[in-house]
């Protein structure tokens, strides 16, 4: 019979053993389990205030994202502008410089026009002068006589308008 023994189950034992469980279960409870409950707890909470910090740079970037396309986009606009004016005011000197050429050439050809009518003047008067006293040298030859230099001036200029107001 020493067989049974061996495989016989003892109650008090179980009682016992189930008691040690039961004390090592909540001692493991009390000592071990609410102290990682609270670790892992305290992690969790750590990794949400991360995510949301995340969450939060993320926006705030996006944002400054925007702000500063927007202000490319309005420095793109302003330098647009200012090529535009500038643009505008180079034509604007362009035409002004052409316009103060034009009315410079225009005053050179007047002032050339008023002297080359001044120099034909004058070369019409020393004509005469020439006829008048080229004339009268030959009247004095042909006629054998001196005449007065005043009526003799007189004949000539009447014979020169005769002649001036054929040709015009």
């Amino acid at each position: 019979m020493q067989t049974l023994d061996v495989i016989s189950v003892n109650l008090w034992q179980i009682l016992i053993s189930l008691g040690n469980l039961c004390l090592l279960f909540f001692m493991m409870k009390k000592f071990l389990y609410k102290p990682v409950k609270n670790v892992l707890a305290k992690r969790q909470a750590e990794l949400e205030e991360h995510y949301v910090a995340a969450e939060n740079a993320e926006a705030e970037a996006k944002a400054s994202r925007d702000a500063w396309e927007e202000k490319l986009a309005g420095a793109q606009s302003e330098a647009d502008s200012i090529l535009k004016k500038a643009t505008d005011n180079a034509t604007y000197r362009g035409e002004q410089i052409v316009a103060g050429a034009k009315e410079q050439a225009d005053s050179i050809i007047r002032i050339a026009k008023s002297e080359a009518e001044l120099e034909k003047k004058k070369a019409e008067d020393g004509i005469k002068r020439e006829i008048v006293e080229i004339s009268g040298a030959l009247t004095e030859k042909m006629l054998g006589r001196e005449i007065k230099a005043e009526d003799h001036k007189a004949l000539i200029d009447a014979f020169i308008e005769d002649i001036g107001d054929g040709n015009d």
